[in-house]
């Protein structure tokens, strides 16, 4: 199948004329989302509950703020921005009852409507703007003048433009400077969950907390350790975002490259790649959706716990101490949770 990549110059923003977005959901992509949306022109709206700590934050960056069902009301398209576990609920008991035949409902993430936790009606377009980067990093490319590359997925079309809709929407947000990449719900979120699950975030931390204690367990300083298997990954992945993985080769030493190629398939070897499957296959099953909506039904115990586990690593403390060496590192941060 052809990939199709859209950019500003297919988008027109004038398919939002007259019509009034809902983002519901002021987070990481929420607020990136809104604010962009804003800055483009769109008519925006913000749905949150009465008493949500980002109510003022959303009204000082001179966004309407209203509760999620009036927005929905309100608005002609409605963009879920809320984590994943609370979306369906959300959506059932304020959104739902709210759009109208011929209305937009559009998500930043595939996960309820491909695991069918949201079932809209039929006469409802349906459509996906999926980012490919943290909301912070959304929200800085754009003021930058830059974008963030997305993704864009039609589920339902009654009103046959729902494609235009959603191009409109993400060039809104900066997307068309990136490039706006068409694809389906099923592949958006079971790739975006793998990713996360086996490298992005759960492979790569892993590996990293695995480094660090193999030193630390060997007698090496948990400085140095941080040093060596945490904070420099930044340079390392800053070097194949911006060329790929043989730009990063050619950049470092040959000792180190020479490392990479005869060292690294020893720890990253096919007994990985076999578990990274059966990873897959949880998540192609809707086995990991089911054990992540029962985990947060029953109140999330286990999650929590878990997080604190994480926070409560040895790395996290060196880490804090080695930044605050670096005070130039808080300057113009991604993510201030005074604002965003």
């Amino acid at each position: 199948m052809a990939l199709n990549i859209y950019y500003d110059k297919d988008a027109d923003l004038g398919r939002l004329e007259g019509k009034t977005v809902a983002v519901i959901g002021y987070g990481s992509q929420g607020h990136a989302h809104s604010q962009n949306l804003h800055h483009s022109g769109v008519d925006v709206v913000v749905g949150l509950r009465k008493d949500s700590p980002t109510w003022a934050k959303a009204e000082a960056a001179g966004l309407k703020v209203m509760t999620p069902a009036d927005a929905a009301a309100a608005a002609d398209v409605v963009m879920m921005t809320l984590p994943d576990e609370t979306t369906a609920s959300i959506y059932e008991e304020h959104i739902a009852p709210n759009l109208q035949a011929g209305n937009y409902l559009a998500v930043a993430h595939g996960f309820n409507i491909h695991f069918g936790a949201i079932q809209p009606p039929e006469d409802v377009n349906v459509f996906m703007v999926a980012p490919k980067g943290p909301g912070h990093t959304v929200r800085q490319h754009y003021e930058e003048g830059r974008g963030v590359p997305s993704l864009v997925a039609v589920a339902q079309d009654p009103t046959g433009d729902t494609l235009q809709i959603a191009l409109a929407y993400a060039k809104g947000i900066g997307a068309g400077r990136a490039g706006i990449i068409e694809t389906n719900f099923r592949e958006e979120t079971e790739t975006d969950l793998f990713g996360e699950q086996t490298v992005l975030c759960g492979g790569l931390t892993a590996l990293m907390a695995a480094g660090y204690e193999t030193l630390v367990e060997a007698g090496y300083s948990p400085e140095m350790a941080y040093f060596e298997t945490i904070h420099e990954v930044k340079l390392i992945v800053d070097l194949i975002y911006e060329g790929g993985v043989a730009n990063m080769r050619y950049s470092v030493s040959n000792t180190a490259e020479y490392g990479d190629l005869t060292r690294g398939p020893r720890v990253i070897d096919d007994g990985v790649k076999a578990r990274m499957k059966e990873v897959l296959s949880e998540i192609q099953s809707g086995r990991f959706a089911k054990e992540f909506i029962l985990e947060n039904r029953s109140g999330g115990v286990s999650f929590r716990a878990l997080r604190k586990h994480g926070e409560e690593h040895p790395m996290e403390e060196v880490g804090a101490k080695l930044r605050g060496l670096m005070p130039w590192l808080a300057e113009n941060r991604l993510v201030d949770r005074s604002k965003n």
